[in-house]
Parts: C-alpha cells; structure tokens; sequence
C-alpha cells in the first residue's frame, strides 16, 4: 500500500525559504513519477513542480527560478526546496506519485494515483 507524509510546512516572511519532504513508503518509490502540488483556499488544486525516475524536472511557471524539487531514492523522499517565497505562494501542499515512470502531462492532477495528506504553507507579507 502506498504511503505518502509530508512535512516541513509553515510560516515565512516573504521572501523566506521553506524545504517541504516527502516520505515515501509501500512502493519501489525509485521507479515511480512524483509530483508536488497545492491548493489555495476558495482555488483548484495546481500543479506546481514533477521529477520522474531520472531526474527530469518539470516547473509551473510562477515558481521558476524560485523551486527546485529533487528525490533521494536511497531515502524514499521527495523534496521541494522553496525560496523567495511570496504571499501567494501560501497553500496546503501535496506531494503526489504514480507507478509509471512517464506521464504525458506532469503537472496535471489526474496523472497521479496516490496522494499525501498535505502541508501548510503560509507567507506573510
């Protein structure tokens, strides 16, 4: 059974950094396509960065530059290193994985068959 815990959610100042984990469990976790996604209050959830087994990334546009998701395989997590953060970052973020090794569309929430429980993410202005 699939398994997924994120951590590392909070409160920043804008501008501050946050690294958001991922644990991973139940599942040959290197094989699989991973993504992190988020949804604000009263807005669809959005797809926000993807790595696939070989380490190809995938960025919504208004985190470029600011984003970098990365996994250790050897750990079973999944990681997303935040910095320069903005009020409208602020959203419960939700690590994501499927079985495969491609999806077509990386950022699409549909892609994905298993999610985590979310963190909290809040910036402050």
């Amino acid at each position: 059974q699939v398994h997924l815990v994120e951590s590392g959610g909070g409160s920043v100042q804008a501008g501050g950094s946050l690294r958001l984990s991922c644990a991973a469990s139940g599942y040959t976790y290197s094989t699989y396509y991973m993504g992190w996604f988020r949804q604000a209050p009263g807005k669809e959830r959005e797809g926000v960065a993807s790595i696939n087994t070989w380490g190809i990334t995938t960025y919504t546009d208004s985190v470029k530059g600011r984003f970098t998701i990365s996994r250790d395989n050897a750990k079973n997590t999944l990681y997303l290193q935040m910095n320069s953060l903005k009020p409208e970052d602020t959203a419960m973020y939700f690590c994501a994985a499927n079985y495969r090794a491609y999806v077509p569309w990386p950022l699409s929430e549909g892609e994905y068959n298993y999610w985590g429980q979310g963190t909290q993410v809040t910036v402050s202005s």
